[in-house]
């Protein structure tokens, strides 16, 4: 055996377990992924966290919102979804030549795999600084009513976009959308399918196909 053969680095059995279980993982995320958007059967039961003021979008708001988007972002696009995690499999599914990041608080949601990318709001900027000025459209919608949920969402949305923003939010926020976004309303009124008593909107900073 030459010298060089000792100096060959190897895995001890610790790391080299480690390793398998951690590509067993990742097999079984995509394989998990990839029956969901077949499908369209997604095996988790994703309830709303009304602890995290999360309350998803009725179908209809789904397929309106998911169409607006396709179109607007056309082929090869690059799309974030901020907060919005309801989206994801249509927009996924729908906007099949496009690249999906869904950008979420709640762990549940990492079954999607390397399109997912834990976000909070808190921390606005804590994102992988490589999308920075790297989405053709961003779509988002702040999971609180509240200035600094919105003005630290605002913050991200600014980070991440090269152009095209999609904001749904409540009304009440409508100056201060103003104010951070310079966004217009649309006609576009978002549902839930437990109604809400806030009023929701839609704004936009393009000209809208849907809305």
């Amino acid at each position: 055996m030459s010298e060089s053969d000792d100096d060959t680095p190897t895995l001890s059995m610790g790391t080299f377990l480690a390793l398998q279980e951690f590509y067993a993982e990742q097999e079984k995320q995509d394989l998990q992924l990839q029956e969901i958007l077949h499908t369209g059967k997604d095996h988790n039961n994703f309830e709303e966290d009304w602890q995290l003021s999360q309350f998803w979008y009725d179908d209809s708001t789904v397929n309106i919102l998911t169409e607006e988007i396709c179109n607007v972002a056309g082929g090869n696009a690059k799309i974030a979804l901020i907060s919005c995690p309801t989206l994801y499999k249509e927009v996924k599914k729908k906007c099949e030549s496009c690249e999906v990041a869904l950008f979420e608080y709640d762990n549940r949601f990492a079954v999607y795999g390397a399109d997912f990318h834990f976000y909070d709001y808190k921390h606005p900027l804590d994102v992988p600084q490589r999308f920075a000025n790297y989405f053709d459209l961003v779509v988002a919608d702040p999971p609180f009513l509240s200035e600094e949920c919105l003005t630290k969402t605002a913050i991200t949305i600014k980070f991440l976009t090269k152009d095209k923003i999609i904001l749904c939010t409540g009304t009440v926020m409508e100056d201060l959308i103003q104010r951070l976004l310079h966004l217009n309303k649309t006609s576009f009124k978002p549902q839930h399918k437990n109604n809400l008593a806030n009023e929701f909107a839609c704004y936009i900073n393009f000209e809208g196909e849907q809305f």
